[in-house]
Formats: structure tokens, C-alpha cells, sequence
């Protein structure tokens, strides 16, 4: 037991001193390495502090090469500048010796007509002696002979002048008289056209104003071409106003702009398929307007196209007055005159209130609005006697029956009541299509659009057959065109737009 406890105890202690050795020599091994990694520290800080003297020394060098460079070039510049203003100050010096020249010839010359005026006025003096003793007059007597000649003269011309001048003031006052009366009669027709020319769509707020407008204009741009309208966008809080002459087109604008804001996708594209839209919208309502008319006038069994020709009559006008409701008046006075002469008030009332359909004919149709209303009701199966009553109700073909009569008259005493009509209204809408008739009337153009009360007119051309310059040659016809053949208040802005447009459809 004594000999195992004693060789465990000599085991650990050799242990412990092997321990303690390797401890001191893996110290000293570490310190070796510690001076070794110190004095290449101190080698590569003084190899670095070289480096960077030498840099130091070469960069400093350089810019003093490059400042005695800038330098010489600074002087030499300095020497031209110096140069040309010597030549400068010489050229000066020889202008002062070229004007002191002239100066002292002027002076001779000034001292030369002294003595020639000196020298005329001794002659005159003798001249006028030697008039004065021929003539047997003074220098006074015959100085006034002089004056009463020529104010007698003078007499005659001013005679002369101010008739010509009364002539021409006669003139200009004809024409200025004209020019005040027709002013005075479009200013005052200004309200109730504005009422027949102008729609306001509210908006929520002024914000879509610009979504409206659109990137560089591009989206009002479209709708305007697309409707036929012009979109006024202005300062007015929470309104956008459309102006135009046709009351249809205008209703299409209005009901599309509407449903562009509701939508909120506001974009070419979008706006065109928005008015497609309100247009088949409204041709769809037209039919149902012309049946609710004719139900109320208790008459049956009309042909769908007639229908919707008589609901397009609350588009338009005639002479200020609304065209379905000046047709629905003549209809109610034709029922009753044919209820006091003992006729049929149906076909009364029928005719009557197909009187004006011709005024609903596309404009392009050439002929009397009688005709064509006659017309189109004979195409659409309507009985003679409806046919010859619309017809004859301008008197453009003899009456063929009593109803022809009764109709004539429900429509005098329709348009002939007091405040029933105003003729500027017709006027004023017939100088606008013929504005859009003119622009048609060119080739190579897609359509045309009168704007802004008839002061512009916006022209579509085909792009395939007009180009740039030909824009600009048509935009100057169509202006001379107007000149030649129309009468109307201050000026006509022409508008010519090509506009090319390639479309693809990804799939």
C-alpha cells in the first residue's frame, strides 16, 4: 500500500513539474516571437515613412512645375493684353487727330456760308428794290396782294376738303352704324345662345380638373375630336363647361365626361369607348322618348326609325324654339281645330306631330325639311294623306286634304305666339353648320367641328392623305373660303389637327 500510494505521489508531482516547465518555455518561445513581430513593425513603418517622403518630396515638385507653367502663361497673356491695348490707345489718338481735322473744316465751312448769307441777303435786299420800283408797290402792299391770293386759294381747298371729308364720314358712319347694330343684336342674343350652346358638369373637386386635361393636353385633346365639343376648363370652382351648337352632342359629352369621372381611368383610349357608349345610350333613350310622346298623344302602331327621329327633335331647335316641344304643341292645337271641324284627330295629331321630322335628317341630305320629312315618313309606310299633310305645311306642294290645312295652321299659331321664337338662335346655329359644311367640303378631310360660339372650327384630316404641309394649305382654303362666302362678326380661327395613330392588340 505504502509503495503504491508513494508511486501515484511521484507521478503527480513529475506531472506538475512538466507542466511548470512547458508553461516557462512556451513563455519564452511567445516572447522571441512578440520582439521578432515588433521589430518588423518598426521595419515597415520606417520603409512606409520613406515612401511617403519621397512622394511628399515628388508631388511638391510637380506643383511647383506647374505653378512656374501657370505663371509664364499668366505673363504671357498679361503681355498680349498689354499689346492690344497700346494698339487700342493709338487708334484712339488717330480718331482725335481725324476729328480735330474735321472740326477745323467745318469751322471754315461754318465761316463760308456766313459770308454767303451775307452776301444772298444784299443781293435780295436789292432785288426786292428794283420789284418794288417795276411793280409800283411796297414790300408791304404787295405782301398782303399775297395773302388775300393765297387765302382765297387756301378758301377753295379747304371747300374742297371738307366735302370730301363729309362724303367719306357719310360712308364710315354706314358702316360704323352697321357694325354697332349688329353688335347690338348678337349682344343681345349672347344670353339666350349661351343657354342654347353651353352644358355644366359639377365635379367633386378641382383636382380631377387636371386629370381631365391630361398629360400635355392629350386627354381633353381627345375628347374634344372625339365629341365634337369644346371642353372649357377654367377657374369656375367645382364645374367643367361644354360648349357647342348641338345640343345631342353636347348630351353626349356631358353623360361621358360623367361616367369618366365615376370611372376614374381617364385616358385617351377610355374616353373614346366612354363616348361610343353615351352615344348608343342616347340613341336608345330617343326611341323610348318618341314612344312616350306618341302614347300621350294617344297614337299607335309607328315605325321604329320614326320614333327615334321624333325623340332627336329634343336635340334640336327651330328659331329658339325646342324642336319636340314646338311638335308636341302643334299636335295638341291640331287635335282640338280637328275635333271642332269634326276630323279624325289621330291622323291630326299624327301628322302634326310629324311635321319636322326633315328637320332631323342627317345635314348632309340636300332639300326642304318638308321634303325630306315627307320623305321619310312615305319610306316608313305612313299614309298618304300623313305624307301630303307634312309636305304641304310650307306650302312646297298643294294640300290634298283637311288635315293638311289644320296641320299649317297648328304650326303658324305654334311659331307665331309671342316669345315663342327667336330668329338670331336659327340664324346663328345656320352660320355654324355651314361653318362645319365648308371644312367638310375639302378633300382629304375626316370631319369637321364649329367651336367656341363659331369663332373656331377644328378640322380632321385623313393622315394617310394629308401630310404637314398640306395641313397648313388646307387650314388657309378653308379660311379664304369663309371670307368668300359667308357674313359673320369679328374673326374665325381655322384649326387644322392630323394625328396618326397606330394600334396593336396583344393576345
Amino acid at each position: 500500500m505504502n509503495t503504491t500510494v508513494i508511486t501515484v505521489i511521484a507521478t503527480v508531482a513529475g506531472l506538475i513539474i512538466g507542466f511548470v516547465v512547458a508553461y516557462f518555455m512556451n513563455n519564452r518561445i511567445l516572447k522571441t516571437k512578440s520582439n521578432e513581430i515588433e521589430e518588423r513593425a518598426k521595419l515597415i513603418i520606417s520603409d512606409a515613412e520613406k515612401t511617403a517622403n519621397t512622394l511628399k518630396k515628388e508631388k511638391l515638385l510637380e506643383l511647383k512645375e506647374e505653378l512656374t507653367k501657370k505663371k509664364l502663361e499668366y505673363d504671357a497673356e498679361i503681355q498680349s493684353k498689354k499689346g492690344q491695348l497700346i494698339g487700342a490707345e493709338k487708334a484712339l489718338k488717330h480718331k482725335e487727330k481725324q476729328l480735330d481735322e474735321k472740326f477745323l473744316e467745318i469751322a471754315k465751312k461754318e465761316k463760308l456760308l456766313v459770308d454767303k448769307n451775307e452776301e444772298i441777303s444784299k443781293i435780295m435786299k436789292g432785288q426786292t428794290q428794283r420789284l418794288e420800283k417795276i411793280a409800283g408797290l411796297s414790300r408791304d402792299e404787295a405782301k398782303q396782294q399775297l395773302v388775300e391770293a393765297i387765302k382765297n386759294e387756301a378758301q377753295k381747298d379747304i371747300a374742297k376738303m371738307i366735302h370730301t371729308a363729309k362724303e367719306d364720314a357719310k360712308i364710315k358712319a354706314n358702316r360704323e352704324a352697321q357694325t354697332i347694330i349688329l353688335t347690338a343684336i348678337q349682344r343681345s342674343a349672347s344670353d339666350y345662345c349661351v343657354e342654347n350652346t353651353v352644358s355644366v358638369v359639377p365635379i367633386e373637386n378641382d383636382e380631377i380638373k387636371g386629370r381631365i386635361i391630361g398629360r400635355e393636353g392629350r386627354n381633353i385633346r381627345t375628347f374634344e375630336a372625339a365629341a365634337g365639343v369644346d371642353l372649357i376648363i377654367d377657374d369656375t370652382p367645382e364645374a367643367v363647361v361644354i360648349s357647342g351648337f348641338d345640343p345631342f352632342r353636347r348630351e353626349v359629352a356631358r353623360r361621358a365626361l360623367l361616367k369618366l369621372m365615376q370611372d376614374g381611368r381617364i385616358h385617351p383610349t377610355r374616353i373614346e369607348e366612354l363616348i361610343n357608349k353615351a352615344k348608343k345610350e342616347l340613341e336608345e333613350e330617343l326611341l323610348k322618348e318618341g314612344e312616350t310622346i306618341i302614347l300621350e298623344l294617344g297614337i299607335h302602331n309607328m315605325h321604329n326609325e320614326l320614333l327615334r327621329s321624333i325623340g332627336r327633335m329634343r336635340y334640336r331647335s327651330s328659331y329658339g324654339q325646342n324642336l319636340l316641344n314646338h311638335a308636341f304643341e302643334v299636335a295638341h292645337l291640331a287635335g282640338i281645330i280637328a275635333a271642332e271641324l269634326g276630323l279624325d284627330q289621330r291622323i291630326a295629331k299624327r301628322a302634326a306631330i310629324l311635321h319636322d321630322i326633315g328637320k332631323c335628317v342627317d345635314k348632309d341630305v340636300e332639300g326642304a325639311h318638308a321634303k325630306l320629312g315627307a320623305d321619310l315618313a312615305k319610306k316608313y309606310k305612313e299614309n298618304a294623306i300623313i305624307c301630303n299633310a307634312i309636305a304641304a305645311h310650307h306650302d312646297d306642294v298643294d294640300a290634298e286634304s283637311p288635315y293638311a290645312i289644320v296641320v299649317q295652321a297648328a304650326d303658324s299659331i305654334s311659331g307665331s305666339r309671342p316669345g315663342a321664337r327667336k330668329e338670331s338662335i336659327e340664324n346663328y346655329i345656320k352660320r355654324l353648320e355651314k361653318l362645319e359644311e365648308i371644312g367638310d367640303s375639302f378633300e382629304g378631310v375626316g370631319k369637321t367641328f364649329a367651336i367656341q360660339a363659331g369663332r373656331e372650327i377644328r378640322v380632321i384630316v385623313e393622315p394617310e392623305k394629308i401630310d404637314d404641309t398640306q395641313s397648313a394649305l388646307i387650314a388657309d382654303n378653308i379660311a379664304k373660303k369663309i371670307e368668300s362666302e359667308m357674313e359673320y362678326p369679328g374673326q374665325i380661327k381655322v384649326t387644322v389637327i392630323r394625328e396618326k395613330r397606330s394600334v396593336s392588340i396583344a393576345k
